[in-house]
């Protein structure tokens, strides 16, 4: 037989005899698995983070202590003089320095003669405005059949007339009212006047004296009492 008829009967033959092998040969095993261990109660938690505690810086104690407690200061000024400004000041800067201490605020009355003109100046005003407007009808009233010669030469400027006699009267009201005062009393004990060293109190300057009263008044209280 030729080569070209043996193939036909050989592949069918190494067919088979393939088969046979492969029967005969166990399976390979299943490939291994890495184990794995589930937990599922346990989930993912993010990192703890770290908290930050916030210092401030605590309030400094005053070198005073507490010995203001239960007392008062009071500070009489001039309002007419704009020194409020000042006084807020000088409570704020009390304050701080004397825990618990109580600060009063309160206008310097001028001297009673000054007081009554000062009362007077604003009538005085509403007077000029009157006759201003209608002097033909006042004057008449008072028994002057004719009104005076002035009186027409404010009227001639009314608007003019008006006007200087409302900033003079104010101004002139205003230097009655005003006192160039600034004293600080502590329970109406003078601690500092503006009427007799002619300045303002510096904020130290009025801290100290105000310190030495209280120191002052405190060894006095506790020899009272023994």
């Amino acid at each position: 037989m030729d080569r070209a008829q043996l193939l036909p009967l050989g592949l069918p033959l190494f067919l088979s005899c393939t088969d046979l092998l492969n029967l005969s040969t166990p399976p390979p095993p299943p490939p291994r698995k890495p184990p794995h261990h589930h937990h599922p109660h346990l989930q993912h938690q993010p990192p703890p983070v770290a908290k930050e505690t916030l210092e401030f810086p605590s309030q400094k104690p005053s070198a005073f202590g507490a010995i203001g407690v239960g007392s008062t200061v009071k500070i009489s000024f001039c309002t007419s003089c704009s020194y409020k400004g000042d006084a807020v000041t000088m409570t704020k800067m009390l304050e701080a320095a004397f825990p618990g201490i109580h600060v009063e605020l309160s206008n310097y009355p001028p001297p009673l003669p000054k007081r009554v003109v000062s009362k007077l100046v604003p009538v005085a005003q509403v007077g000029v405005f009157g006759i201003i407007m209608a002097g033909e009808q006042i004057f008449p009233m008072l028994g002057v059949a004719t009104p005076p010669a002035w009186y027409y030469s404010l009227r001639a400027n009314r608007f003019g007339t008006i006007a200087s006699t409302w900033l003079l009267g104010n101004a002139l009201q205003s230097f009655l009212q005003g006192t160039g005062a600034f004293e600080v009393y502590l329970n109406d004990e003078l601690a500092f006047s503006k009427l007799k060293e002619g300045r303002f109190p510096g904020e130290i300057e009025l801290r100290d004296a105000i310190a030495s009263k209280l120191g002052s008044s405190r060894i006095t209280d506790s020899a009272l009492s023994s």
